[in-house]
């Protein structure tokens, strides 16, 4: 990993861990996976990945070649043989930005070379060597692409909070804002989906973490966690209406028909984009992991505006609304009700459903209620000790 994101490339072994994860993905047909086995084969070569090499060889993914891991781990003996001599002749000659500079590009060999422990290590022994915040914040960005490729999540918690915690002594805006776009993934492949979507759309336009991923697949993660997160009013002003979403959210197939569907109720063109999402969803790294939860989150959405605008709706009219059958309807929505996501009931002989959305404000007066209760009730048992 060599920083990425300074030419608007991703960063080339995060597209490898991308390929990785296509490969033992059960979804991607035998044709494909011969071609990401070459892909693969060709990147772990280029940068001499004996460690990876050596893991994917256990797995069966990769054939062995002992000439070939002889000859990668000779390489790399051999250039960290070369970055020790330029560490030790800048100590003995040079200054200290010399000295650091050293350093840090052996930390930079180790990551890509894919050894992660010696990486981390040495990116601590640069640390030592930087004085400027700026530069102990691109450190960091480093070990976040580390966490980001082994999906190392202790990692990437602990570089986001050091990152923080840098930022707390100074540093500019354009490092907090690609931090917060690091955060948001963070948040997003750990199902933090709320988090994640304020974290992205704080970032819109100021955009610049290119070395994870390109702008349009920030827009799709953009759009794919607002949708669940917020409400209507919020999702027009921030997501619909937003210009820079609208110049781009046409180059992700699928997706503006799924927003925009959703937004003007039109639930059977919804229900047409969002079945072509589901393969986007499900091959992408990050939220194959919650592609399940995701796809219930999004169906009780709609189903919950769907019938925001009733009082009683018949089961026909719904399951035309959406383009499905009544079963269906009837199976959906019976698993929605039982798991407490939709506030409604089924009138199976009449075909009817009729809604029973909580009363916020009495909802609000019970639990006041209650807590004066247990408030009076504290006071009273208070009362006695005082008395003893």
């Amino acid at each position: 990993m060599d920083g990425g994101g300074e030419d608007g490339k991703q960063e080339r072994h995060l597209v490898l861990a991308h390929k990785l994860f296509l490969l033992s993905h059960p979804a991607v047909d035998d044709l494909s996976k011969v071609a990401l086995r070459a892909d693969v084969l060709a990147a772990v070569k280029s940068d001499d990945m004996a460690p990876l090499f050596e893991s994917l060889v256990a797995a069966g993914v990769l054939e062995p070649d002992a000439a070939l891991l002889a000859e990668m781990r000779g390489r790399i003996d051999e250039e960290i043989r070369k970055l020790d001599e330029k560490i030790a002749d800048a100590e003995e000659n040079l200054g200290e930005s010399e000295v650091r500079e050293a350093h840090l590009a052996k930390s930079l060999y180790f990551i890509r070379v894919g050894e992660k422990e010696k990486a981390l290590e040495q990116l601590k022994v640069t640390e030592g060597k930087t004085v400027a915040v700026g530069q102990k914040m691109d450190l960091v960005f480093y070990a976040l692409q580390i966490g980001f490729f082994h999906m190392d999540f202790d990692l990437i918690s602990k570089s986001i909070d050091k990152a923080k915690n840098l930022f707390e002594e100074g540093g500019d805006w354009e490092r907090k804002n690609r931090l917060k776009v690091y955060e948001g993934l963070y948040c997003m492949a750990t199902r933090n989906f709320k988090k994640a979507a304020g974290l992205f759309l704080d970032s819109i336009s100021t955009f610049t973490t290119y070395e994870l991923f390109p702008y349009d697949t920030f827009i799709f993660y953009t759009v794919l966690t607002s949708v669940i997160t917020l409400d209507r009013v919020s999702l027009k002003q921030k997501v619909v209406d937003a210009p820079e979403i609208l110049a781009v959210i046409g180059k992700v197939p699928h997706l503006s028909e799924f927003l925009n569907s959703l937004y003007n109720c039109q639930y059977k063109s919804f229900f047409v984009a969002f079945s072509g999402l589901t393969e986007q969803i499900k091959l992408d790294r990050y939220l194959q992991p919650h592609f399940r939860y995701y796809m219930r989150e999004v169906r009780t959405v709609v189903y919950s505006q769907y019938l925001e605008s009733y009082k009683s709706v018949t089961m026909e009219a719904m399951a035309s609304a959406f383009g499905v059958t009544v079963d269906f309807i009837d199976q959906e929505l019976s698993r929605f009700i039982a798991a407490g996501k939709l506030h409604c009931k089924i009138d199976k002989v009449a075909g009817i459903l009729e809604t029973n959305r909580p009363d916020a404000r009495n909802a609000f007066y019970q639990a006041t209620i209650k807590q004066g209760d247990f408030l009076l009730n504290r006071i009273q048992k208070l009362s006695r000790v005082i008395d003893l």
